[in-house]
């Protein structure tokens, strides 16, 4: 018999950073006190600009660049565990 821990990560496909109260904010689930605390978020354009660093612990990224909001788009992140693995994906911005 092997016990193995696993742990899952979660995110939505995209964000609509409007006001209303849902999907304002785009984060990563999954990453918290237990498991990679210390994980950062890397968010790129689809350039390969670095545009923010998100804690996944924190409310998360709320679509703006220094205070104005970012054109609707594709947006690409890496999330770095605290253990050296990556993982890499997209989402959308919708407005």
């Amino acid at each position: 018999v092997i016990t193995q821990e696993v742990w899952l990560l979660y995110y939505v496909k995209f964000f609509t950073p409007n006001g209303d109260g849902y999907n304002d904010y785009w984060n990563i689930k999954g990453v918290n006190n237990i498991f990679s605390s210390k994980s950062i978020i890397y968010i790129f354009d689809r350039y390969g600009k670095l545009l923010k660093q998100v804690s996944p612990s924190s409310l998360g990224w709320d679509g703006t660049l220094n205070g104005e909001p970012l054109p609707a788009d594709d947006y690409w992140f890496t999330l770095k565990l605290e253990d050296g693995r990556e993982a890499k994906g997209h989402f959308s911005l919708k407005r």
